[in-house]
């Protein structure tokens, strides 16, 4: 008899759970077919890229993008729509910056070029021989008479072996945030870097740079592969020098805000599972990939469950943050509000890689919320989402980490592969984004709040073998 009991009660738990799965497997289907049918996350970024453009902190155009964020919150009747105020770094361009080499028989050849974020003028043109280096660890170990007074090249690639291109990114990153620092210290009078680029192209990428209080600041812009690839080509058949003309500035700090929209929770109004992206971009190109698309990602992700009729446990918050490229007082602001107002933070997804096609969420967590995570593969198996790891979950959401140290934050992972073409490019604009890549970018996120809204439970090992609530 008691094993007749044990059978019994294994097969209804074994019965539980294979409804769960299909009621679960069946709502996602719906949040799919909604997103492709239906989406609104193509359309909420053309209007952002074309009606509001480049986005950099501080400038009008970020002030447009928060009034831009806030009527498209409210236009889609969340529970509260509201602007969170922060104080943001102002650093402004100025006039497009100007570079030429002057060959040794007096020749000229222009090359576009871009100054990197945060970077101070030349106050008018600045001319000096170049010292080329193919890395940074090379003017590192370079003498203070190879580089002083001469304006220093760093021509480091991205590593072309490596598939994870992010990976290939951190492997250069110090490049653009640390030359001008290494290349001050040696006397230098500015530092040009090959941009952190793996085509080869005839773009200059920007993004943000860094000094020291003890290191003279000098100037620090970035070319083109391509123009890279031709002093390469030639600064040893003759001596070659760099003119630049750079009216950049960083101007006092600014009051600006973080969009916010929510669901209030049915069941625990107070723990926030957060999803968001970054509203500000670089003030070339319009923002599209980087991160335009993780804008409209999350808002659509929120809209598709509120459209299906999905009465979340927790409170569903979708963040628009502010200032992530050159500062990331949003989201450092943002952890510190929500530990003030008492909130218990127990989740956050970030998309900030990008509009192209899904492949699976990485985690900033420990090894029980890990998985958590791969418990829900078979779910995200008929979408082609695969990748489920651990990894970083992203700059916004980084800062909860500190406020709440047990939270889970959850990276979203596109396909990688194209995304430096663009990465802080004058060629990341709305139309770099492919519509159905970018609506299915949105579902899955959607997906990932509905799971972990149903069964996430702090600390959790393994999603609980019940039936989700739908509503």
């Amino acid at each position: 008899m008691r094993k007749i009991l044990l059978s019994l009660i294994y097969s209804a738990a074994l019965t539980t759970c294979l409804q769960a799965q299909n009621a679960d497997s069946t709502f996602i289907r719906r949040i799919f077919d909604e997103a492709l049918s239906n989406g609104k996350c193509y359309e909420d970024l053309r209007s952002l890229c074309k009606d509001v453009g480049a986005r950099l902190a501080g400038s009008a155009q970020a002030d447009m993008a928060v009034y831009w964020g806030f009527q498209k919150l409210q236009s889609y009747n969340f529970d509260s729509v509201y602007l969170q105020p922060i104080i943001v770094p102002h650093w402004d361009r100025g006039n497009r910056e100007s570079a030429w080499i002057k060959f040794e028989d007096g020749s000229l050849h222009k090359i576009p070029i871009t100054a990197l974020g945060g970077s101070i003028g030349t106050h008018g043109i600045i001319e000096a021989e170049i010292a080329y280096f193919n890395t940074l660890e090379d003017l590192k170990k370079a003498t203070r008479a190879e580089v002083e007074g001469k304006i220093v090249f760093i021509n480091q690639p991205m590593n072309e072996k490596e598939i994870i291109t992010f990976r290939a990114y951190g492997g250069c990153y110090a490049i653009r945030n640390s030359g001008a620092v290494e290349g001050s210290r040696k006397g230098a009078l500015a530092v040009v870097i090959r941009s952190i680029n793996l085509s080869h192209d005839d773009h200059p990428h920007t993004g943000g740079m860094t000094y020291e209080d003890d290191v003279k600041k000098i100037p620090s812009a970035a070319i083109s592969t391509n123009d890279s690839e031709f002093i390469k080509a030639n600064y040893k058949k003759q001596k070659m020098r760099l003119l630049l003309d750079m009216n950049c500035e960083m101007r006092e700090p600014k009051p600006s805000h973080n969009v916010i929209a929510e669901i209030r929770g049915s069941k625990f109004p107070n723990k926030i599972i957060t999803v968001g992206g970054h509203l500000d971009s670089w003030d070339i190109g319009e923002g599209a990939h980087d991160d335009g698309a993780g804008i409209v990602h999350s808002i659509e992700a929120l809209r598709l469950l509120k459209t299906l009729g999905y009465r979340p446990k927790h409170t569903l918050r979708v963040v628009l943050f502010m200032n992530e490229e050159n500062g990331n007082m949003g989201g450092t602001t943002y952890a510190s509000w929500v530990k003030e107002r008492g909130e218990n933070h127990i989740v956050a997804i970030e998309s900030d890689r990008g509009g192209f096609s899904p492949r699976g969420f990485d985690l900033d967590g420990n090894n029980q919320q890990l998985k958590f995570l791969k418990g829900f593969a078979t779910l995200f198996e008929p979408y082609e989402l695969y990748r489920f790891d651990k990894g970083f979950g992203g700059v916004d959401i980084m800062p909860l980490k500190e406020q709440f140290p047990g939270i889970a934050l959850f990276g979203f992972v596109p396909d990688s592969q194209r995304y430096f073409d663009f990465h802080h490019a004058e060629t990341d604009v709305f139309e770099a984004v492919n519509k159905r890549e970018l609506e299915l970018g949105a579902a899955s996120i959607a997906a990932l709040m509905f799971l972990i809204d149903a069964y996430y439970v702090e600390q959790s090992a393994v999603p609980p073998k019940k039936t989700s609530k739908k509503n």
